[in-house]
């Protein structure tokens, strides 16, 4: 436990003290947000804002894991390592796409294509990774079993190694091009990313400390009451310094923003979120305790299958958010509903995630 608060209380110092010191270098590069033009027209004021804050993120959660586990004398497990690097090769990625858009003044980055490609071999490169490096129990970090709160009996693997290798590296992809476009998109409005981040990878601090607390001892002690996974303590540590690193740039981030976490941070976040989740083993769990990242994607979805349709719209601007500005609602409302709502989502997801245990 004493790593789990080192590292959020020194990601959380380093964010809050180091996103101003990282505005006045990007002020002073002029490396200001592209608005788009087809957005709400409230938006054109924060053209200029200055915009990549995931740097501080990213380089604050690596800090605060770095500096925690020093101080506690601890080695950085396996999963633990495959988290971090799937957080920073993503988040590398969204740099790209960011720096682009500022160098360039659009709003296209990275074009689609090499987007997918930079995605892809991180995303393939964790899936890959993730199913190596057993302990002494044999477990990896991640299954071929698709998982609910633990693994089911869906198994990827059920005709072979090398085809259960090639569906598993498929779905672990799904899941980070998912949650990252999910975090991206709900990226809209000042500080509605950042603050439902924090919530959700919260969640995974209580989460990864339960599982470690209830973990299975070995092979012979496998069962309902315990959980089989590789690093649970890891995680947590890990899911900590996110969170601690979202709380201290949160502080910057909220309305009005002095920054923009820009894709660097929204792509950061969402493969970190997807990646706790393919190794805690709560990958179905994860929609349950991101639901507001799951509903705003679904506002997206419909409106443009809709669209696409009957020529006619649900939403006036998705994703969801914008419908509400539109709708007249003020930005910072909408945030702090948003927020509620997210808050109840996570509540929902440690309730199911609680129940189950209980119910053994």
């Amino acid at each position: 436990m004493i790593a789990v608060l080192l590292s959020g209380g020194l990601s959380l110092v380093i964010a809050l003290l180091g996103t101003p010191l990282f505005i006045r270098f990007l002020v002073r590069r002029q490396y200001g947000q592209f608005i788009r033009q087809d957005g709400p027209t409230a938006h054109f004021t924060k053209r200029g804002t200055p915009t990549m804050g995931g740097v501080v993120i990213i380089a604050a959660t690596l800090l605060g894991f770095a500096g925690s586990s020093i101080i506690t004398g601890n080695l950085p497990s396996a999963s633990a390592l495959l988290l971090l690097f799937l957080m920073t090769g993503l988040g590398f990625v969204g740099f790209l796409d960011d720096y682009i858009k500022i160098s360039r003044q659009r709003s296209l980055g990275l074009r689609a294509r090499w987007k997918i490609v930079g995605q892809g071999l991180v995303g393939v490169t964790f899936a890959v990774a993730a199913l190596q490096f057993p302990n002494a129990n044999f477990r990896t970090p991640a299954s071929t079993k698709v998982s609910f709160i633990r693994d089911t009996n869906i198994d990827l693997a059920f005709a072979g190694a090398t085809l259960g290798l090639v569906l598993f590296v498929l779905w672990a992809n799904f899941l980070i091009t998912a949650w990252s476009n999910a975090v991206n998109l709900t990226d809209g409005l000042d500080g509605l990313a950042t603050g439902t981040s924090l919530i959700v990878f919260g969640a995974y601090v209580i989460v990864g400390v339960w599982q470690f607390n209830q973990r299975c001892s070995s092979l012979a002690s496998a069962g309902p009451r315990c959980y089989e996974v590789r690093d649970p303590l890891e995680l947590a540590v890990v899911a900590a310094a996110i969170t601690g690193a979202c709380f201290g740039f949160l502080w910057w981030n909220a309305s009005p923003a002095k920054i923009f976490m820009g894709d660097t941070g929204s792509l950061a976040l969402g493969g970190a979120l997807a990646g706790l989740s393919i190794l805690s083993r709560t990958e179905i769990l994860a929609a349950i305790i991101g639901g507001l990242f799951v509903l705003v994607v679904l506002s997206d979805v419909i409106q443009i299958g809709f669209f696409k349709m009957t020529g006619r719209r649900v939403f006036k601007m998705a994703p969801l958010h914008h419908h509400f500005e539109l709708s007249g609602w003020g930005e910072v409302t909408i945030v702090i509903r948003f927020w509620i709502i997210a808050g109840l989502f996570v509540a929902a997801g440690i309730g199911v995630f609680y129940a189950e245990w209980v119910a053994g």
